[in-house]
């Protein structure tokens, strides 16, 4: 996709996505045969529901129609949430991130699996799991310390709620 119809298209989108109270993440545009494939990726502080981006995709759907962003060529449009393995690269998906385990990459090397306890303009407060029955440690970095971050799907993990319960 050029850099041309991407900000054509970001310009048209950003106001439609930001007035449903969401943020837009990514606009991507991949070949799918014949056809093109526009994928718009949607999120919120809340996450997004399938409502929300069925409601969205419709509005999406009319704004492209009306425009000619996309030329005359036919294609797939398709808006979802970000999956759980993307990457967190927004000061604001860390803060979403908060209590969930991540696995970083040190921009200086190695790796660190952690919980993000609390997140600022800076940096990021953590808990270092224990290994083998030693218990878990406190450690602060940088933002510019992180080459890489992505969540870590935790299968047995408890939601705050029901330990509140």
């Amino acid at each position: 996709m050029s850099t041309t119809q991407s900000d054509r298209l970001r310009g048209l989108l950003e106001p439609l996505v930001a007035a449903k109270g969401l943020d837009l993440e990514d606009i991507e545009m991949s070949k799918a045969g014949k056809r093109r494939m526009l994928r718009i990726v949607v999120d919120s502080d809340e996450g997004v529901e399938l409502d929300a981006c069925a409601e969205l995709s419709r509005e999406v759907s009319d704004q492209l129609d009306e425009s000619d962003v996309m030329g005359e060529d036919e294609y797939v449009l398709e808006v979802s949430s970000p999956g759980a393995d993307r990457p967190l690269t927004e000061h604001r998906h860390y803060v979403r991130a908060i209590d969930r385990l991540v696995k970083f990459q040190l921009a200086e090397g190695g790796e660190l699996v952690a919980r993000i306890l609390d997140v600022d303009d800076e940096g990021m407060d953590l808990e270092v799991p224990g290994v083998k029955g030693r218990k878990a440690t406190a450690r602060r970095i940088a933002f510019t310390d992180i080459a890489k971050a992505r969540v870590e799907i935790e299968f047995n993990r408890k939601d705050k709620k029901e330990e509140e319960a």
